[in-house]
C-alpha cells in the first residue's frame, strides 16, 4: 500500500471543511481548540496509524491551496529473466 502524508498551511486555511468531507481515510479534522490569525479553525491531520495514502483528494478540493501532499517514493522492483523479483 502506498503511504503519504500532508502538510497544511494553517495560517491560510479558512476551515471550509472540504478536505475533512472528502478524505477517504477520514484522517483530517478541524482543530476546534485553535484559531488562526484570520479567526478560523484550521484543518489538521490526525493520522497516528499512518493511514494516509497520499491520494491528494484533499489538496484538489482545497479552494485556498493550503494542502501539500507528500508521498513515499515507490520501491522499484526488477524482474530477472527467471521471473524472480529482485
Amino acid at each position: 500500500m502506498v503511504h503519504g502524508t500532508i502538510a497544511i498551511d494553517q495560517a491560510r486555511c479558512k476551515g471550509c471543511n472540504l478536505c475533512v468531507t472528502f478524505c477517504p481515510q477520514h484522517i483530517i479534522a478541524l482543530d476546534t481548540t485553535h484559531l488562526n490569525a484570520k479567526g478560523y479553525h484550521p484543518a489538521i491531520l490526525n493520522d497516528p496509524q499512518q493511514e494516509c495514502t497520499g491520494c491528494a483528494i484533499c489538496s484538489v478540493v482545497c479552494p485556498d491551496v493550503c494542502i501539500m501532499v507528500l508521498r513515499e517514493p515507490a520501491v522499484s522492483r526488477r524482474v530477472t529473466q527467471e521471473g524472480n523479483h529482485v
